[in-house]
C-alpha cells in the first residue's frame, strides 16, 4: 500500500442535495451522520465486518426528514458514512496514533473528540470498535477532507446563505439518532430525543422551547443539551445574534429501527411523520421570529467563519 486510495468519490456520487421546487420556509436540514455507501478503500482498510461497521451510522434520518422539500426547504445528506469521514467535526480533529507518517502541525490532535476515538477519521465505531487493521497514511485523510468534507460544507453553507438572503435569517436543523443504550444520562429515564443548542448558544431559546413544547406534546420524552449538546455543525453555523440559528436534533435509533439488523420498525412512518409536523411546526416559529428580529438587523456579531483549509 503506497497511502493512495483505490477508489476517489465525487461530489456527485458523495452528496444528496434535494431541494425544493420553492423555498417556503426559513429552514435548512442537514443529515451528516445517514450515508451507507461503504467505499472500497475504506472496506479493505478495515478489520470489521460490513455490518458492524454501521455501528457509528445514522440509518434513515435522511429519510426520517425527507419531507422537507416538499414543505419547501432543501435537505443534505451525505452518502459517504461517518465511519469513513465525520462531516460533523473540525476539518481536521485527527489521532496520530492512527497514522505512519507524521501530521501537520495544524491538526488539532487532542480535542476530547479524538481522545474518544470519534475525530474527523474516527479510530472506531460508535460500539468502541477498532476500524482499521493498519495504520492509514495522512494523504488518505487529507484526500477524504479535500473531496468530501469542505464540498459538503460549502454546499450547506450556500444553502444556508441562500436561505437567509430569501428570509432575512435562517434555522439549520441538523438531523441525527443516537443509540438507545447512549439516550440516557445522569441516571435519568431515556430520551426519545435530545435537542441540543450549543447550551443557548448556537439558536434563539424560543425556538429550542417550541421545538421542546411540541415534542412533549406528542407524548416523547424530551432532553435538553443532555448527553448531546450540538457538534461542530450547530455550533459553527448557529450564531442567533446574526439571525442564523442551528439546533441538532437526536432520535433514539430504538423507536423507529431494530439496532441489530438494521431495519425499519412498524412505527417509522408515524415517526416521520412526526417529524414533518416539526418541520412545519419550526417554519412558523422561525418566521415569527425573524419577522420580530427584523429590526435589529445589521447588529454585529461573531463572523460566518470559513471551513477552509489552513494556509
Amino acid at each position: 500500500m503506497d497511502g493512495s486510495c483505490p477508489r476517489r468519490l465525487t461530489v456527485e456520487d458523495a452528496l444528496d442535495i434535494r431541494h425544493p421546487a420553492a423555498r417556503a420556509v426559513p429552514l435548512v436540514l442537514a443529515s451528516p451522520h445517514s450515508g451507507a455507501e461503504y467505499p472500497s478503500d475504506l472496506l479493505a482498510a478495515s478489520r470489521l465486518d460490513p455490518l458492524t461497521l454501521r455501528r457509528s451510522e445514522d440509518s434513515f434520518v435522511d429519510a426520517l426528514f425527507g419531507a422537507a422539500p416538499e414543505l419547501g426547504a432543501p435537505l443534505l445528506a451525505a452518502r459517504f458514512p461517518r465511519a469513513y469521514l465525520d462531516v460533523n467535526r473540525e476539518a481536521w480533529e485527527l489521532d496520530p496514533a492512527m497514522f505512519s507518517d507524521a501530521l501537520p502541525s495544524f491538526v488539532n490532535a487532542r480535542s476530547p473528540r479524538v481522545r474518544m476515538g470519534l475525530g474527523t477519521i474516527a479510530r472506531v465505531v460508535a460500539s468502541g470498535e477498532e476500524i482499521y487493521a493498519r495504520k492509514l497514511y495522512f494523504s488518505e485523510a487529507k484526500q477524504r477532507v479535500d473531496e468530501l468534507y469542505y464540498p459538503y460544507h460549502q454546499t450547506l453553507r450556500g444553502l444556508v446563505d441562500e436561505t437567509e438572503e430569501a428570509f432575512g435569517g435562517c434555522l439549520l436543523i441538523d438531523c441525527h439518532s443516537m443509540p438507545s443504550a447512549a439516550s440516557a444520562t445522569g441516571g435519568q429515564d431515556a430520551a426519545d430525543i435530545v435537542l441540543g443548542d450549543c447550551h443557548g448558544t448556537a439558536c434563539a431559546p424560543q425556538i429550542i422551547e417550541a421545538a421542546r413544547c411540541f415534542l412533549a406534546e406528542r407524548q416523547f420524552a424530551v432532553a435538553l443539551n443532555a448527553p448531546y449538546s450540538g457538534g461542530f455543525t450547530t455550533g459553527h453555523y448557529g450564531c442567533p445574534e446574526r439571525r442564523r440559528h442551528a439546533l441538532q436534533i437526536e432520535i433514539n435509533r430504538g423507536l423507529y429501527m431494530d439496532e441489530r439488523n438494521y431495519r425499519r420498525k412498524p412505527g417509522f412512518a408515524r415517526l416521520a411523520a412526526d417529524m414533518t409536523e416539526l418541520i412545519e411546526h419550526l417554519g412558523e416559529v422561525v418566521r415569527d421570529c425573524l419577522s420580530h428580529a427584523a429590526k435589529y438587523r445589521g447588529l454585529p456579531g461573531k463572523p460566518f467563519e470559513s471551513v477552509h483549509p489552513r494556509d
